[in-house]
């Protein structure tokens, strides 16, 4: 079983229903390249994410992220972008797969999704869904992953976690 690195990064803070064709805009699906697909992500929404975001980072948004196209090149232009995890109020139930299944960590937490502002320093412990704010001090609990779910995502995702148990191809 592969633990899940925690997150620890400076926060990019968006609003409610932050959908597929912003993070990923349909223009670029042509692609199915992962680095060609993050030179693009967020564009239509914030032109300066490529240049602010640095490994590690997170994302924080409001209700609904990930709405819209049931594209999994969404999650892939985040995590291929450096992301280390989206924190929202709620997540559109297809992205929310669509990240576990290719390994990007996501949690849902309303009290840290209204709590976290732009540019605060955020770590997050994926075996207790512990969110601290380290700008403000202030912590927020998340409900963590059962541990099959964190191994999928530390393994890279569905298709990486069955091969590495010899059952994919």
């Amino acid at each position: 079983m592969s633990t899940l690195k925690n997150a620890h990064g400076t926060v990019h803070k968006y609003g409610d229903h932050v959908d597929t064709d912003v993070i990923i805009p349909a223009r670029y699906l042509a692609s199915q390249d992962p680095k060609e697909l993050a030179s693009h992500c967020m564009e239509d929404i914030d032109k300066d994410f490529l240049t602010k975001n640095k490994p590690g980072d997170i994302v924080a948004a409001g209700w609904n992220f990930g709405c819209g196209s049931s594209r999994e090149h969404a999650p892939i232009a985040l995590k291929a972008a450096g992301v280390s995890c989206v924190i929202a109020k709620t997540f559109a139930r297809i992205f929310y797969r669509n990240a576990i299944n290719i390994g990007l960590a996501i949690l849902e937490c309303p009290a840290a999704s209204d709590g976290i502002r732009d540019g605060d320093q955020v770590k997050v412990d994926f075996d207790t869904g512990l969110i601290t704010d380290e700008s403000t001090g202030k912590s927020y609990q998340a409900e963590p992953f059962p541990p099959f779910i964190r191994d999928m995502i530390a393994q890279g995702g569905l298709m990486a976690s069955l091969k590495a148990k010899g059952l994919g191809r």
